[in-house]
This record gives C-alpha cells, structure tokens and sequence, in this order.
C-alpha cells in the first residue's frame, strides 16, 4: 500500500539517496512515513518530541534500523528529514 504525502525538498534527497545505496533501508523508511500519513496519531504514540528552533518536530524510529529516524510535523501531516540520530 503506497500512501502519498507531503515531504520536503531535504527529505526528498534524503529518500533519493537512500533508495540509490541501501533498498532495505529504504523500503523501511517508506514503511515509517506511511505509517505517518495513514495513521498519525499512532504514528505520534510511537515518536518523541524534539524542540527545535522552528518548533515541535517528532521523531519516530525506523524499524530495524537504528539509529536512523523519520522527522516528521504533524502540520499535513509532513516529512521534516530522515537520518541517523541517537
């Protein structure tokens, strides 16, 4: 199932970069970000809460895959960034 959303212009060469040089991972991340669109507010049960200085970004773990996590504002809900973080 393919749940379209919105990302930004980061997390799409994030995700381009993903897809070039680790599927797995990849194929994951998509996983997260539809759980993001479909279902956000079991999505938020599963993130944590960053301040930042543009505001309140979520953070929500990416399966089998530590460290990287999806950045995501539940603003649409949208695709902030995905990345490794502790």
């Amino acid at each position: 199932m393919t749940v379209e959303g919105d990302y930004s212009e980061v997390a799409d060469t994030q995700l381009d970069e993903l897809e070039q040089h680790d599927a797995a991972l990849y194929d994951a991340v998509l996983a997260a970000c539809e759980l993001v669109f479909a279902a956000p507010d079991v999505a938020r049960s599963y993130s944590a809460a960053i301040t930042t200085t543009n505001g309140v970004v979520l953070r929500l773990p990416v399966a089998g895959h530590p460290p990287y996590k999806v950045f995501w504002s539940s603003a649409g809900p949208r695709i902030e960034a995905v990345f490794p973080h502790p």
